[in-house]
């Protein structure tokens, strides 16, 4: 790795090759964190041609793959996570932002597991635990659903649990 000026950032040794001419050694002139630090700006100088050009760079952040509980396996598909969450949260005063801040959390935690494939019922869970903290209707009703409650008693030993649990507000 070489150091381009940027203490918090290092560049792979391999060279950027010019977009103008092709020639494979261009030298870094600028870099600059952008996109609210989430990406680098590199502006760029050909040695062979003179020319000048930007490049981004982003941190590739891959996804767990999905084990089902039939033993397949799927991509993570943060669509269907956001409209599960959505469909439990219908007409509950929670707002986008917070919806959007616990999809968030659910990825980094996944992200965080460090494993290129978890069992769709970690994610399960992870949605659960953010759901109770956001709205606790919208809890119940994701259990229902996720855990397959079979009568009303499984309704009411899940809110008496529930209850029983110290206040997040």
């Amino acid at each position: 790795m070489r150091y381009h000026g940027f203490p918090d950032v290092l560049t792979p040794a391999f060279p950027m090759h010019c977009p103008f001419c092709s020639a494979n050694d261009t030298k870094v002139i600028d870099s600059r964190l952008v996109a609210e630090g989430d990406q680098v700006r590199r502006r760029r100088e050909c040695l062979a041609c003179g020319e000048r050009f930007t490049t981004f760079e982003t941190a590739e952040l891959v996804m767990p793959r999905l084990i089902k509980q039939d033993g397949s396996r799927q991509p993570f598909d943060e669509d269907k996570l956001r409209a599960g969450m959505q469909r439990a949260l219908e007409k509950r005063p929670v707002s986008v932002e917070r919806l959007e801040e616990a999809i968030a959390h659910i990825k980094s935690k996944l992200r965080a597991t460090g494993e290129r494939e978890v069992k769709s019922l970690v994610l399960g869970e992870l949605v659960m635990a953010e759901l109770q903290k956001l709205d606790e209707v919208a809890y119940i009703r994701f259990a229902s659903v996720y855990r397959r409650f079979q009568d009303l008693n499984e309704f009411r030993e899940e809110i008496e649990r529930l209850s029983r649990e110290p206040s997040k507000a």
